[in-house]
């Protein structure tokens, strides 16, 4: 761990879009150490933050942890998965080296021990702004660690030299204590500023009131079924979400609109990572699913399959498994068309190619370049779904459950009036609507804590395994730190 903490000391900056902008610039890194370079001025500490955003990106854009365990995805023409799709993971093979997650929380600290020697006098909410964005950052990066590896080091002061600090990991329960803590320090920082509003979204791609909310609800319900939070973290899950419905935003009426309209102007999006035509080698991790010409040559359905041209520009790796497709049981289904389609050569069906980030087609080909969402109302709704149901408030769940279906046109809950019933379907709905969201894996860890599913026979390539929900860590982390121990099961 010293040597992932020291290397915390340097920065990438690179401008996150901001509200009318229409283009995101690459700034070279500094190879200097971060404070003798920045905190200099007021004015280094707003792109100091806005680099941060680049670790946050990285990890949105990093399907294993969130999608590759999951039920979502088999191979399509070449396959690209991993030891976790299989899971096969062990100490030797697919174990997690936690450097990014580190890199971007020591960015945070730095920037939170620095910031306070500046007044920032002629614009006191910029200094506020700012402040709320590290510790959502923050935040989000002890979150996204603690739902990966379970028990994590807990490390909040900045690291300006050698000494390092060989922390062993703090309980998971203990991490979302902390996840909790800067969530509320960030919405402390934004309603403090004099000119606050609830509904204002500067920009779609840095954190706002509202999205800081989104992942304070997400935090809750992993809290209350994972580590150990129970129905207070329900409630309050409840309360924070009812916050998020007075922000302004609604659902698209269209769902072609969730993933087809950039997040600066979809009134469903609360936050999005940013991507845009050749800004970052690749694209996205959609480019694994979209197909390339030559695989879907003579398609009689060509035109509705979104295949690039260039193998570079999709993989065709990914399609999505039979067990995903049979929870959109209901042909009349108003997701299907944005979710996959089957490709249709003479001699009959073949892949169930994936079409929820379709990309853009330009005059030379397509470029997997759609917004990745965090966190847009859907899932807002079916997260106050979950937190009414384990509740036991019934009535209340089915009614966001409900409020999502009807977009769909798959018609009211007609199911059992059941806890278990409606969980289950909760679970089934969040699987449908946000399906291809990288969220599916951390879905059924929940739902498996949670006794709604065991994830073990739900999870076809884990059923007859003992593999552990969190991931091992590898031999750099031991390491550079004998104070860490391998998670628990390996």
């Amino acid at each position: 761990m010293k040597r992932i903490l020291s290397n915390i000391l340097t920065v990438l900056l690179v401008a996150i879009m901001l509200a009318g902008c229409t283009s995101l610039l690459e700034v070279e890194p500094q190879s200097s150490i971060t404070e003798q370079v920045f905190f200099k001025n007021e004015s280094d500490f707003d792109p100091n933050v806005v680099g941060i955003y680049t670790v946050l990106r990285s990890l949105v854009n990093n399907n294993t942890y969130g999608m590759e365990r999951s039920e979502e995805l088999i191979s399509g023409s070449n396959s690209r998965f991993t030891v976790a799709w299989s899971h096969t993971l062990s100490p030797s093979s697919g174990a997690l080296n936690y450097a990014e997650w580190y890199r971007g929380i020591g960015h945070c600290n730095l920037l939170l021990e620095k910031i306070q020697d500046f007044s920032f006098a002629s614009n006191p909410d910029l200094k506020k702004k700012i402040v709320a964005e590290t510790y959502a950052l923050r935040a989000f990066f002890y979150f996204h660690l603690t739902r990966v590896i379970g028990d994590a080091p807990i490390m909040l002061q900045a690291i300006t030299n050698e000494n390092v600090p060989l922390l062993s990991r703090a309980p998971a329960a203990d991490v979302m204590k902390q996840v909790l803590a800067d969530l509320d320090a960030a919405l402390a920082e934004f309603t403090a500023m004099d000119q606050f509003s609830k509904t204002s979204y500067p920009s779609k791609y840095r954190f706002a009131y509202g999205s800081v909310l989104a992942l304070k609800a997400d935090a809750l319900l992993w809290n209350a079924k994972v580590t150990g939070g129970g129905e207070g973290s329900l409630q309050q899950a409840v309360t924070a979400i009812t916050e998020i419905e007075n922000t302004g935003l609604s659902l698209n009426a269209d769902f072609a609109s969730v993933t087809g309209v950039r997040a600066g102007t979809n009134k469903e999006v609360l936050m999005a990572a940013y991507y845009q035509r050749d800004e970052t080698p690749g694209g996205n991790y959609s480019k694994n699913a979209l197909p390339f010409l030559s695989i879907v040559q003579g398609a009689i359905n060509l035109d509705k399959i979104p295949y690039a041209v260039s193998s570079g520009n999709g993989q065709g790796a990914y399609q999505i498994s039979p067990l995903s497709k049979s929870l959109f049981s209901n042909a009349a289904d108003k997701r299907i068309p944005y979710t996959w389609v089957v490709e249709m050569q003479a001699s009959g069906p073949k892949v169930s190619w994936i079409t929820k980030y379709p990309g853009t087609k330009y005059s030379d080909d397509r470029i997997p370049d759609n917004d990745l969402v965090l966190y847009r109302m859907a899932d807002v709704f079916l997260m106050k779904a979950e937190a009414y149901a384990g509740l036991n408030d019934l009535t209340n769940s089915v009614k966001y459950l409900d409020t999502v279906r009807a977009r769909a046109g798959t018609g009211k809950y007609a199911g059992a009036a059941t806890k278990p019933a409606i969980e289950r379907e909760i679970l089934d709905e969040r699987g449908r609507e946000l399906y291809f969201e990288n969220k599916r894996w951390f879905d059924l860890v929940r739902f498996h804590k949670g006794g709604t599913i065991d994830v073990y026979t739900y999870v076809p390539n884990l059923a007859g395994k003992t593999t552990p929900l969190f991931w091992p860590l590898n031999t750099t982390v031991f390491a550079n730190n004998a104070n860490i121990l391998q998670t628990d099961g390996y």
